[in-house]
């Protein structure tokens, strides 16, 4: 790390790379922190969680209960060992709690003062987080698996549904209602991302094996389904299919150039989200017995980028484009279910059907010694450096 200050002080190095280096350091020595618990609310397994973007200090959950909760994790008595306390709860006692199992929850992108949650209870529900109230419903005809705001839309307030419908549905905010249908899967919708790179593209993952890309101003279909053969028809024996099994697990890469899936066939697999490429990472065998959605996450600021699957009663992190186990995080007592990086602190939360939400967090960096010899050149300085926090980044990936 040192040689990474001075080429940085001398101006010989980007401060980007100090930057993904020190970020991919610390997620590379993640592990229970034993020192910061989160209080326990659910009665029933956590099936989703989702942290606030605006000041990264709000966490929500949902849980097999029906019940919401919002977390403050701020350390708030500024000592080594402290709770990260619910704020507030929509329990078993509001009336406007959900009845059945809540799915998936996610803050508005652009500001804390609203929320959402769905259901198997067949409703969808966007919150005023001051009054813990509906300020609309929305209602379908089967039970809702997964629903998505765009990160970055600024010209439209699109939600994405997916439900036992095959159609995939896209709810507006500012009409209440659901104004499009995307169709073109033959089984349930389990799993629904916004591009982080372009505000109209969506993908859609179903049980009927299929991954889906649209342009949602498109009425004539989607743009492309991927195909882990990459066209190749000598290998497939049904066209267009990313999995062979239900595909239950989507996420995009911060920069949203690749789109990784996960399917019932214990395989996951990294697209270039442009052309629908199959980039032949393999990870080896992703154990994935979960009928519903897999809710996992990707690094973000880097080099590499790390993907965290729930994996059992543990957390599998792979390295992103090599597809190597780099680590198993363990500390649940039951399966885990969700989990979410926080990108400020490369933190790690992940929730089970323990009841638990665990975070995992750095061990904290050992003094550097300093002395002559490291200072002499910047080569001779990163070549002390662990192969880990070699950056493949360059500069061109970052402005493009």
């Amino acid at each position: 790390m040192l040689g990474f200050l001075f080429a940085r002080q001398t101006g010989l190095d980007d401060p980007l790379r100090l930057k993904r280096a020190e970020s991919t350091r610390r997620v590379l020595c993640m592990e229970l922190n034993q020192d910061r618990d989160v209080e326990r609310i659910h009665g029933n397994g956590i099936n989703t969680i989702d942290i606030e973007v605006i000041e990264g200090r709000y966490m929500l959950s949902g849980g097999a209960d029906g019940v919401i909760v919002i977390y403050d994790l701020e350390n708030h008595s500024r000592k080594p060992q402290y709770t990260c306390k619910s704020v507030c709860t929509v329990g078993r006692s509001s009336r406007h709690v959900h009845k059945f199992s809540v799915e998936t929850v996610q803050w508005y992108p652009h500001d804390t003062g609203m929320f959402v949650s769905s259901s198997f209870d067949k409703t969808m529900k966007v919150w005023d987080t001051e009054t813990l109230k509906p300020a609309e419903i929305f209602r379908f005809e089967g039970n809702i698996y997964c629903h998505q705001m765009s990160p970055i839309a600024k010209k439209h307030s699109l939600i994405a549904v997916g439900t036992k419908d095959p159609k995939v549905q896209l709810c507006d905010l500012k009409s209440g209602s659901c104004i499009q249908v995307l169709q073109g899967h033959r089984g349930e919708i389990l799993s629904v991302r916004w591009s982080p790179r372009h505000e109209y593209i969506l993908a859609t993952a179903s049980a009927d094996s299929s991954v889906r890309l649209w342009d949602v101003r498109r009425a004539t279909g989607s743009l492309f389904a991927l195909d882990q053969h990459n066209g190749d028809r000598s290998k497939a024996s049904f066209a267009n299919m990313a999995h062979n099994g239900r595909v239950n697990g989507l996420c995009f890469t911060a920069d949203g150039l690749f789109l990784l899936s996960a399917g019932t066939d214990d395989r996951m697999r990294l697209w270039k989200a442009a052309s629908g490429e199959n980039t032949l990472v393999n990870y080896g065998k992703v154990a994935n017995e979960t009928r519903k959605g897999l809710k996992f996450a990707v690094s973000q600021g880097c080099s590499p980028e790390f993907a965290f699957v729930p994996c059992g009663s543990s957390v599998a992190v792979y390295a992103l484009h090599t597809g190597e186990l780099v680590t198993m995080l363990r500390g649940h007592y039951n399966n885990v279910d969700c989990c979410e990086f926080h990108p400020d602190y490369q933190e790690l939360y992940s929730g089970g059907k323990d009841c638990n939400i665990l975070a995992w967090v750095p061990t904290p960096r050992k003094p550097d010694v300093e002395d002559e010899g490291q200072r002499s050149t910047t080569a001779e300085s990163e070549s002390t450096l662990n192969p880990a926090f070699e950056d493949a980044w360059s500069s061109s990936d970052e402005d493009g």
